[in-house]
């Protein structure tokens, strides 16, 4: 199995194959509108626009997996991040990113790439690491999708070559698309 073997629902509820990207460096991220990483549309738009004529695709999975920090439905999420980030790149149907009720894509993505930890060099990562032991310590297990804005990067080959946590530093982000590119 490949992740171009892989259907996604789009934020309008139609069935697309991942194989749409395929000769395509692939940015993937669960997201959020209510959370203290939310700012991270921003910054995922601007790498959206500057390699998107290179060959990037950014795609955006909205997730209420974690703390209700996606309360909305698919619509007003969309006209949130088009008004509020300015949003151009593609974002898909509301669902789960972990557990058993993940969608498809996730479970392969955490598959191929496991959970290597937070930045420690974030400001967030120790008060989210401390947050996620005290109230939600099942989390932290096993190699699930840990907090919203966890970014897969897939390379042209559709190989899972690189997993960044919300702590990541979005320089680090952008050097591995450049590798790709």
């Amino acid at each position: 199995m490949s992740i171009y073997d892989i259907n996604v629902l789009t934020n309008k509820g139609e069935c697309k194959s991942m194989s749409e990207y395929k000769d395509k460096v692939i940015l993937i991220a669960n997201t959020a509108s209510k959370c203290g990483f939310t700012d991270q549309y921003t910054q995922l738009e601007e790498l959206n626009k500057e390699f998107k004529d290179k060959g990037l695709c950014v795609l955006g999975f909205p997730s209420d997996n974690f703390a209700n920090q996606e309360p909305d439905d698919d619509e007003n999420i969309a006209k949130n991040c088009q008004l509020n980030f300015g949003v151009t790149f593609e974002l898909f149907k509301k669902g789960d990113v972990r557990g058993e009720n993940a969608i498809e894509l996730f479970k392969y993505l955490t598959q191929k790439q496991g959970f290597k930890g937070f930045d420690k060099a974030h400001p967030l990562s120790q008060k989210l690491e401390a947050s996620l032991a005290e109230n939600f310590p099942e989390i932290l297990q096993g190699d699930g999708v840990k907090w919203n804005f966890t970014k897969f990067i897939v390379d042209r080959n559709g190989e899972v070559v690189a997993r960044f946590e919300p702590t990541a530093d979005f320089a680090k982000i952008k050097e591995c698309i450049k590798s790709l590119i």
